[in-house]
């Protein structure tokens, strides 16, 4: 009995391939149309923020407010800069890693003990934290702000950093603790056999299988502590602890009819959040996907 093999050439594949999208789907015309409309909506903002930080205050004042400037201009971002900027970024900085770092540790393991483990305490763990889900930060400012009091903690970029641990743990764990729940258990059960301890297992297997997820959350509170304005504004009030939210407030006020300078340091301040997510938005949108194809 004699079989005969076919052999497709790759150019004969890819047109096949042509023919079959061709034949199974149409354009998506009103999904591409309402794709440009979004892009459009976002692309103004950030145009009108970096165009009119280019002009001078006269620029801005006597023509169209999207209109390219006449003589482009970087005092604005000179202004800013010599306005003890460096300070108020320097203060970002430290609160946004310094809350960030610890937030990973410990939701990381605390993730992981509430998926590997066993016990009522455990549960009532996970229960806590599905709770805290629930507690708005503006809720709770006022005991927050006596219990800084307390601790002699008023003033300082300590009394931002741990109220902002406190209040991203819950919704980090919650994020954790569905990675590592897809870790296949024949791995865990190999580590084991292998003679693995616990903790050794936790940072040689789990971590790195959910690193995708790890980057999202860091990223994820960076953000929301680096834009944090609530907390630096009731718990701190020296000039030398400003970060840069309420720096910019503190600008808005100063330049209160210069607007090209107010929105030179919108620019200054976003510029952090933007090479942030260019050097991680692979491990991010890995993040946000992973389990949509199950």
């Amino acid at each position: 009995m004699t079989t005969t093999t076919t052999v497709i050439l790759p150019k004969e594949a890819d047109r096949r391939r042509a023919r079959r999208r061709t034949a199974n789907g149409r354009p998506n015309v009103l999904g591409g149309l309402a794709g440009w409309i979004w892009l459009a909506i976002i692309i103004v903002p950030v145009y009108y923020i970096v165009v009119t930080s280019l002009k001078k205050q006269s620029d801005y004042v006597g023509r169209n407010p999207l209109a390219l400037p006449a003589n482009p201009t970087l005092d604005n971002y000179a202004a800013v800069l010599q306005a003890d900027f460096a300070q108020y970024f320097l203060n970002s900085v430290l609160v946004t890693v310094g809350a960030v770092v610890p937030i990973l540790i410990l939701s990381f393991m605390a993730a992981y003990a509430i998926v590997r483990g066993r016990g009522r305490f455990l549960r009532l763990v996970n229960t806590t934290f599905l709770m805290g889900l629930a507690i708005p930060l503006q809720a709770t400012i006022i005991p927050v702000y006596l219990i800084i009091i307390r601790l002699s903690l008023y003033d300082s970029l300590l009394a931002i950093v741990l109220p902002s641990i406190a209040f991203a743990i819950p919704l980090s764990v919650m994020l954790l603790a569905n990675f590592i729940r897809d870790v296949p258990n024949e791995l865990f059960e190999s580590m084991r056999l292998d003679g693995c301890s616990e903790w050794a297992t936790m940072w040689r297997l789990a971590m790195p299988l959910t690193r995708p997820a790890i980057v999202t959350v860091a990223i994820y509170n960076a953000l929301g502590v680096w834009n944090g304005f609530l907390l630096p504004l009731v718990l701190t009030q020296s000039p030398d602890l400003r970060v840069l939210p309420l720096a910019l407030w503190t600008f808005q006020g100063e330049f209160s009819v210069n607007i090209p300078a107010v929105l030179a340091c919108v620019v200054l301040t976003t510029l952090p959040l933007v090479v942030v997510y260019v050097f991680g938005r692979r491990q991010l949108v890995s993040g946000l996907t992973a389990g949509f194809s199950k």
